[in-house]
């Protein structure tokens, strides 16, 4: 007899639901979030479980990882990919844990990629670093503020970044305006020092060396653009083709039409939010460094919109990303604007 586990985890507790395969419900059960007691609930029918469907949901990762390391299958489901029946009268934790463990026996459990735990943290660690860049970018543009309004004086991002809190009476008289001040500058200087450790222990990564080096001979993509772009894709090959990663980049419209006619927008949070950042960032930098950029967007531009030409770029490099991290293959200008290089 062979068993299929549905769990619907939540911040503090898990349903389980397990079920045969005449779909005979013979766990049904609210645990606390302990990994012992889940596991011991399972031991019972572990040699015929053939795999745990848990939903995705943010806390996933210590009940995933755990489970993995005691021998089970686990599959992560695409909460986006599936939609118990509208016409329900009654739907709850109970019937969502069994209604995974009844779309992984029918074989159709849409499916999320389990990043690498090694890898994952490593990961998790840059999008705290990008977390601390946009908080340094607050205290920066709040000591701009602070100085335009006050004083009319005018600090560029580098000029603050330099400054000392001891400085700030040579700039403000009032002691509420310096105490302001100090407090800003102070809190721009811990940032600074913490950025600092972590860019160095992400640097000496060896598993994504081969990538950063790949991925900055695109014009425009940096050492942190191209860590951004490796870690967030992960393995290259679990995308089916390059129209695939761009949507997952979000570089693609989200539009939902009949007969030609706009009926609205389809799920347009779908995909990896920290790339279609990155590959934003990209396309509003290449133009600086390559010509053909420049005039590809010049030219989309003209056609349409400034914002729509910026994506459009943006789509661009990501599927040229795609083919250089598939085939471990440098920028090739002429492949993605149908150019002689300049």
């Amino acid at each position: 007899m062979t068993y299929y586990v549905g769990m619907d985890l939540h911040s503090n507790n898990t349903y389980v639901g397990l079920i045969d395969e005449t779909e005979k419900r013979l766990v049904n059960q609210r645990l606390v979030n302990d990994l012992s007691l889940i596991l011991r609930v399972l031991e019972p029918y572990k040699e015929n479980i053939d795999a745990i469907a848990v939903e995705s949901t943010y806390n996933w990762y210590w009940l995933v990882d755990g489970l993995m390391e005691n021998g089970y299958c686990v599959i992560l489901a695409h909460p986006a990919g599936f939609q118990q029946y509208n016409g329900l009268k009654h739907s709850d934790d109970k019937s969502s844990s069994f209604f995974l463990a009844k779309l992984l026996k029918l074989g159709i459990l849409p499916k999320g990629y389990i990043y690498p735990k090694e890898e994952r943290q490593v990961r998790d660690l840059l999008r705290k670093r990008l977390m601390l860049v946009q908080e340094r970018t607050m205290h920066i543009l709040s000591f701009q503020s602070l100085a335009t309004r006050n004083k009319n004086l005018s600090f560029s991002s580098n000029e603050v970044k330099s400054l000392d809190a001891d400085q700030m009476k040579d700039f403000f008289e009032n002691d509420y305006l310096v105490e302001s001040a100090k407090a800003t500058i102070s809190m721009i200087q811990h940032l600074e020092s913490q950025l600092s450790l972590i860019e160095k222990v992400l640097l000496k990564n060896p598993l994504i060396k081969p990538q950063l080096a790949i991925l900055q001979t695109v014009p425009g993509i940096g050492k942190y653009l191209a860590l951004t772009i490796a870690l967030e894709t992960g393995d290259i090959n679990r995308f089916k083709d390059a129209g695939k990663y761009a949507s997952y980049c979000r570089a693609v419209e989200s539009r939902r039409s009949s007969n030609h006619k706009n009926k609205g927008h389809n799920n347009r949070k779908n995909g990896n939010k920290y790339l279609a950042w990155s590959f934003l960032e990209a396309a509003n930098f290449m133009p600086r460094f390559c010509k053909s950029a420049r005039e590809f967007y010049e030219k989309k531009s003209r056609q349409t919109h400034k914002v729509i030409a910026i994506k459009a770029l943006a789509n661009k490099i990501a599927k040229a990303c795609f083919y250089m991290l598939r085939d471990n293959i440098p920028f090739d200008e002429n492949k993605i604007f149908g150019t002689t290089p300049k």
